[in-house]
């Protein structure tokens, strides 16, 4: 029987990931796959390893993630979210630095919408006097 630790869900943009955390030696897996494989990108994979890394809990434990939603840049921020969150829930030690470098916070930028009556969300049809 698998325990987990603790379970967070993270959000950004259009993304929402599901966290799992459980005792382990550190491996990574997202929808099936490695982090690696999921992020080939450096950036992204260093994005969801944040909250293991302030915490230095990054041989300790086990995380599976299931993400849907979004893009590259907004489902990896969904995971640091997710991971951070569950992380505060295996251990509330954890809290302070998570909170004070800001990865428990649901960054709310989105895009924004289409309006009706326009050519997008701020451009207007062009003005024509006569």
């Amino acid at each position: 029987m698998i325990k987990n630790l603790g379970i967070g869900t993270g959000r950004r943009k259009t993304s929402v990931a599901r966290v799992y955390v459980r005792d382990g030696s550190g491996r990574i897996s997202i929808n099936g796959k490695e982090l690696v494989q999921y992020f080939p990108q450096g950036e992204h994979a260093v994005m969801v390893r944040q909250p293991l890394m302030v915490t230095a809990n990054e041989n300790k434990y086990d995380v599976l993630i299931n993400v849907y939603g979004g893009g590259a840049n907004g489902q990896a921020g969904a995971c640091r979210h997710g991971l951070a969150r569950a992380l505060c829930q295996a251990d509330h030690t954890n809290y302070a630095s998570l909170r004070s470098n800001g990865y428990l916070t649901r960054d709310p930028r989105m895009v924004e919408r289409k309006k009706y009556g326009q050519a997008g969300a701020r451009r207007r049809f062009q003005f024509s006097k006569r």
